[in-house]
């Protein structure tokens, strides 16, 4: 992994969904980048890994965002360790329903992937510092059509579309809001899919990139990164996608 070492010396960044898959990859950079982090995720198992993986210097929450509880003890870590310099709304998970959807499959689905996104950015947005920067992971899946993706598809069209209007909301200021669209990424949202379907999957996936494989987490940290960093200064309101080519075929 190639870095800038210098880019987060000095900056504290609070990432959600740090646990694993692209959020465990960009705290790690942003580790290596001098950052001090701030981490959330659900899961005890992959909370220990990933304090394995980060260390010390690194401020691991458990916290379910779906929850009132999940976000208070988010805000709470983010003012013991803030203000913050970036915030990085990456936590959500994947769902497979085709058309049949029920009530609760929808609500949680709202709950985790556009719910706790936006109560945690009316919840920090004063925490962030004049001149910071906001980053929302989207997904390639809302431009693509995948028949047994659609309420996963909606929810992160949704976070894409608020992504925008945050940006002018928080350009006075100065605060930059972009999204990370990442497309197939090898990330625990493959769990969703049954044992014995996922390598078929993935196989069928990578025939549809242009690059011809699956995008491992550290290429999206790195792009996460710099929408992150003051090399981005002048880019607010945009979407930065690290698919492989996927939504050009």
């Amino acid at each position: 992994m190639t870095t800038n070492t210098s880019r987060f010396i000095g900056k504290t960044v609070l990432v959600t969904g740090a646990s694993s898959g692209i959020g465990l990859a960009g705290a790690e950079r942003l580790l290596a980048e001098g950052a001090t982090v701030i981490g959330t995720g659900r899961s005890p198992e992959h909370l220990d890994h990933a304090r394995a993986v980060l260390g010390e210097r690194a401020h691991l929450v458990r916290a379910d965002l779906a929850t009132a509880d999940g976000i208070a003890a988010v805000t709470d870590a983010a003012r013991a360790h803030g203000p913050l310099d970036g915030l990085w709304l990456n936590a959500g998970y994947a769902m497979i329903t085709g058309l049949d959807v029920d009530g609760a499959t929808f609500d949680a689905a709202m709950a985790a992937n556009v719910r706790a996104p936006f109560l945690l950015m009316t919840a920090l947005q004063d925490d962030v510092r004049d001149g910071g920067a906001v980053l929302v992971t989207g997904s390639a899946s809302a431009y693509e059509a995948q028949a047994a993706l659609p309420l996963y598809a909606a929810t992160k069209a949704a976070v894409g579309t608020a992504s925008r209007n945050w940006a002018a909301a928080l350009a006075p200021r100065g605060i930059r809001v972009n999204t990370l669209v990442p497309g197939p990424i090898t990330s625990r949202l493959r769990d969703a899919i049954p044992d014995g379907q996922r390598d078929a999957f993935e196989e069928e996936l990578a025939t549809k990139v242009l690059l011809g494989r699956v995008g491992d987490p550290a290429e999206a940290a790195a792009a996460a990164a710099f929408l992150l960093s003051p090399d981005a200064s002048y880019v607010t309101g945009a979407e930065l996608v690290v698919d492989g080519g996927l939504v050009l075929r």
